[in-house]
């Protein structure tokens, strides 16, 4: 069975896609996150990972969030709309580095979570993951996770998990579109 190794946007995404996942890869979770602030948000998405991970009986990575290099790549970007060039950034610079860490690790297959949103553009995902895949040697595994009523199910699961379900993407600009205001006093969830 090829080890794949699965980029974990949050908990709740994940749920369908280790669902889904079960029996066809040896998967190990990977959270990699440097755009979810504030430090409590960052903490709390994590630990519901972890706890996900285990409770499906997967091996779990977290990964050391590069928030500088993230923030190099996207506050220039920061008056993009949601869904915009910034987030398009956002999401190569995550598939980037699962997909570094999978070549580093032996896995020969990785993906995302991130298809399980109806608020992502699965097809900007899929093309973003094969061509860093072809970048570091490993195959990207374009699984659109939100079809088939993938993500009616991640709503499911998230319940009967009594997963915590996030409000906004991660990072500031995201909260703000939100939630119509900025993130008061934020301080950078990591280093």
């Amino acid at each position: 069975m090829d080890k794949l190794l699965l980029h974990i946007c949050c908990a709740p995404d994940a749920t369908v896609a280790l669902e889904r996942l079960a029996g066809k890869y040896e998967t190990t979770g990977f959270f990699y996150n440097p755009n979810v602030e504030p430090l409590p948000e960052y903490t709390l998405r994590e630990a519901e990972a972890r706890l996900l991970a285990s409770l499906c009986g997967v091996e779990y990575i977290e990964g050391e969030p590069a928030r500088k290099a993230w923030l190099a790549e996207t506050a220039p970007l920061h008056a993009e709309p949601e869904r915009g060039q910034r987030c398009g950034v956002c999401i190569s610079h995550r598939l980037d580095i699962t997909a570094r860490r999978a070549a580093e690790l032996g896995f020969q297959t990785f993906t995302t979570t991130l298809t399980t949103s109806p608020h992502k553009d699965v097809y900007f995902i899929h093309e973003a993951g094969r061509r860093i895949g072809e970048k570091h040697g490993v195959l990207y595994l374009p699984e659109t996770f939100r079809a088939k009523d993938g993500f009616r199910r991640s709503v499911e699961l998230a319940r009967q998990y009594n997963l915590y379900r996030q409000d906004y993407c991660g990072c500031r600009w995201s909260y703000e579109n939100s939630h119509g205001k900025p993130l008061a006093n934020v301080e950078p969830a990591v280093a």
